[in-house]
Formats: C-alpha cells, sequence, structure tokens
C-alpha cells in the first residue's frame, strides 16, 4: 500500500501523453486535406527557331529582286541574311535581309518573340496574349466602315528601319497600283495563327523617295512573329504597291506559321 500513491501517478502521466498524442494527430489528418494550387501551364513552345533559316531560298529570291543580279558570293551574303542582336536567344531572335535594284530597294525583318510569365498564376499564352494585345493597340487599326480605297496609314517622318509597330492615322491617297474594289486597310486576320493583324504604312518625305512598309504580326501559343517587308522606290513620284507587298508578307507569314506548327 505504500507504493500506491506512486502508481497513481504514472497512471496520470499516461493518460496525459495519451492525450497529447491524440491532439497532435488530430492537427495532421488536418493538413493532410489542405488544397493545393496547381501553377498555369507553361507555354508550347520551349525554345526559337533560327529566324536566317527560316524563310526558303525561293521566297528570298522572290521577296529581294534585286539579289538575283549581284554575282554569286554576293547573293550569299544577301540571302544569308544579318541576325538581330539580342542578350537572351532563348527568349528573342530576329534576321533582316535588304537588297538594292535600280528602280527600288526591299527590305525583310523578322523578329521571333518567346514569351514566358513568370507569374505562377498566369500561364504563358494568356501572358502572351497581353503582349500581342499591346501590339495591335500600339498599330492603331482602323475600325468602322471605310472606303475600300484607303489602302494604307500615312505618315510624314521617315525612316529605312521600320519600327517595331508603324503608325499613323492620316489615309493613303490611292496612288498605289492597287484594285480599288479591294480592301487593303490594316486589319486583323482571322486565318493566321491564333490571333494576328496586317498594318500597311506609307511614309513620305518631302520631295525623297517614299517606302512602304507592310507588317504581319501574329500569335501562336506563347509565340508572337512580326513580319516586315519594305519597298522603297528611286523616283520620289512613284508609290510602292500595296497589294503586292501585303500578298507577299502574308505568304511569308502563313509559311512560318506552318514552320512553328511542325
Amino acid at each position: 500500500m505504500a507504493y500506491a500513491p506512486g502508481v497513481a501517478l504514472l497512471a496520470v502521466l499516461a493518460a496525459g501523453c495519451t492525450g497529447s498524442a491524440g491532439t497532435e494527430s488530430s492537427a495532421d489528418d488536418s493538413n493532410l486535406g489542405s488544397p493545393t494550387v496547381a501553377a498555369a501551364p507553361a507555354g508550347k513552345y520551349r525554345t526559337l527557331p533560327d529566324p536566317c533559316r527560316s524563310v526558303p531560298r525561293s521566297t528570298l529570291k522572290d521577296l529581294l529582286p534585286g539579289a538575283a543580279e549581284l554575282p554569286e558570293d554576293q547573293q550569299e551574303k544577301v540571302y544569308a541574311g544579318t541576325a538581330a542582336v539580342t542578350y537572351d536567344t532563348d527568349r528573342r531572335v530576329g534576321c533582316q535581309w535588304k537588297s538594292e535594284a535600280p528602280a527600288s530597294s526591299h527590305s525583310l525583318v523578322l523578329d521571333f518573340e518567346r514569351v514566358v510569365s513568370y507569374d505562377t498564376a498566369v500561364s504563358d499564352d494568356d501572358r502572351a496574349t497581353e503582349v500581342y494585345g499591346k501590339k495591335e493597340t500600339a498599330a492603331h487599326l482602323p475600325t468602322g466602315s471605310a472606303s475600300p480605297d484607303i489602302a494604307a496609314k500615312e505618315t510624314p517622318s521617315a525612316s529605312d528601319t521600320p519600327s517595331d509597330t508603324p503608325s499613323g492615322s492620316a489615309p493613303d491617297d490611292g496612288a498605289n497600283g492597287s484594285d480599288d474594289t479591294e480592301d487593303l486597310r490594316p486589319r486583323t486576320l482571322d486565318d493566321l495563327g491564333d490571333a494576328a493583324f496586317l498594318d500597311d504604312l506609307l511614309t513620305r518625305a518631302g520631295s525623297s523617295a517614299q517606302h512602304r512598309t507592310v507588317s504581319v504580326v501574329f500569335r501562336t501559343s506563347n509565340v508572337i512573329v512580326t513580319v516586315q517587308y519594305t519597298e522603297q522606290t528611286a523616283v520620289p513620284t512613284e508609290v510602292p504597291d500595296s497589294k503586292e507587298l501585303q500578298e507577299k508578307a502574308l505568304t511569308l507569314a502563313r509559311k512560318l506559321v506552318e514552320k512553328f506548327s511542325d
């Protein structure tokens, strides 16, 4: 009987330990039921192709007519293009070609941008949609119904190097050799990638030569592609043909969509 108090004390301590363990177990069980938030999906494209190798030689010959008259070694240099200087070739690459001819000069610029979202709640595709939307807004595409002979936008400033998103709002005078029944205005495109638009900018600089830049911008998943095709005439009174430049730029853009789809 002298040991009874000690036995009672041990029983109390044992009961206390059992209750504590039960509490911890309940807490662990509750943590197992907590929901986890999945990160937004990554984009389809993880790398970018070499833009200087993305245009077939036959297409370059069509886009750069003056190059065919050059000696073979100079032709090779023109068709090879000049790669754009970028800081991260996994995110952005570009290439430029240029040819001179007695009547006019032509240049082609490609830009490939792979958009990556660093927000786990926003997918790469959604971020690319946002970036593309800003480019389309900056182009100031006309809205509403207007006369089909308003073929392009025009600006008084001249530059041999087209900007990423040509802008301007004054209508062209229609002297571009195009069929007046066809609407060649800057516009969105329904059959190119996930979203696309075409911009057409005619630049005048007093009595100097004029040049027209047609830009086709499209998004496919998390990549945004920009095609800029420019013609500058040697005679100030001649206006580069809008329809021809648009057709050639669109043909190249469609080939690039197929390339990204492979």
